[in-house]
């Protein structure tokens, strides 16, 4: 499973909801820099608060897909008191590959930009094939995936925000790999309003599943019928 790393725009998500610009209202904009010097160092206790624990079983209890493998990785250090992290790779029926991180923050006295005191942050990559990724309507349509996919499991949720940047690549000279690939990247964040989590982790899955172009479960797609 591939390993990605974090740029600081997670910090950007995991603390803004909606990135903020300086008004001539003289409303204080919320810089990367400032939001990075108001994290606290935190000394941990033994043990974990009894809401985060709660929120990482309903995690751990998650039970994805065949075409979807899940695993546990280290969290980021310095975003939230506690954290938990997992990520997700996905195979979809044209040989589309998706890989993502799901990250569960806790801060027990709360983050303003949170609206509570736990924050969910999605973060999915995917190959796409240059006909798809010349869709205007691309970036969109892959928000959609994240909003349906939270509607659908029942998801109960605040604050939601986040990016989708499709990108194209071109390579040149003696470069090994093929001439262009095109992206798709989702960042999101939103703040859970329960420690039961299921829902968040399978909306989660759900997206990686849409990503790859995987059909609802218990559908076959047509060109993979028998005899078709």
């Amino acid at each position: 499973m591939r390993e990605w790393t974090w740029s600081t725009r997670l910090v950007d998500l995991a603390t803004d909801r909606v990135q903020e610009l300086d008004s001539p209202s003289g409303a204080a904009s919320h810089s990367l820099t400032r939001v990075v010097l108001q994290l606290r160092v935190v000394t941990r206790t033994s043990a974990a608060p009894e809401l985060f624990s709660q929120a990482v079983t309903a995690l751990k209890s998650l039970r994805p897909r065949p075409e979807l493998e899940l695993g546990v990785v280290r969290p980021p250090q310095r975003l939230a008191p506690w954290a938990y992290a997992i990520t997700a790779e996905a195979n979809g029926p044209a040989d589309v590959l998706a890989t993502g991180r799901l990250i569960l923050l806790h801060d027990p006295e709360g983050q303003e930009a949170w609206d509570g005191v736990l924050r969910v942050v999605a973060y999915v990559r995917a190959e796409l094939d240059a006909e798809l990724a010349d869709d205007p309507l691309l970036p969109t349509v892959g928000w959609s995936w994240l909003t349906d996919a939270l509607a659908a499991t029942g998801a109960a949720y605040t604050a939601l925000g986040g990016t989708v940047t499709d990108t194209s690549s071109a390579r040149f000279g003696d470069i090994s790999g093929p001439a262009r690939t095109d992206d798709l990247e989702l960042r999101a964040s939103w703040t859970p309003l329960s420690a039961e989590l299921a829902p968040h982790g399978e909306a989660f899955c759900d997206l990686m599943a849409s990503v790859v172009g995987l059909p609802p479960v218990g559908v076959t797609m047509f060109s993979q019928r028998q005899g078709s």
